[in-house]
């Protein structure tokens, strides 16, 4: 009895650690997109700041899902990236 027990014990923590492990590898791709969008709700909000400041010289960056993907992904050196392509292309 003690032995079937103790066997229990084993096979139900592995099959614990086996739920654990699959569930990690399923929510990893999740974290990435979780990651992507709060990245690009900063960088849409840091554009928004951009262009509020911008107003009192006449500057304005468009935001756009390419601009707001590239400030996500690049963060503040993405948002100088969109500024000084911007002044290039004639902003």
């Amino acid at each position: 009895m003690n032995g079937q027990l103790t066997l229990f014990a084993l096979l139900a923590g592995a099959a614990l650690l086996i739920i654990f492990f699959i569930m990690y590898l399923l929510a990893k791709p999740f974290r990435w997109l979780f990651r992507l969008v709060y990245n690009s709700l900063i960088g849409l909000l840091l554009l928004w700041v951009v262009n509020l400041v911008g107003q009192v010289v006449g500057f304005h960056v468009p935001i756009n899902l390419l601009t707001v993907l590239i400030v996500g992904f690049l963060g503040v050196p993405g948002l100088l990236v969109v500024i000084v392509f911007n002044l290039l292309l004639g902003g």
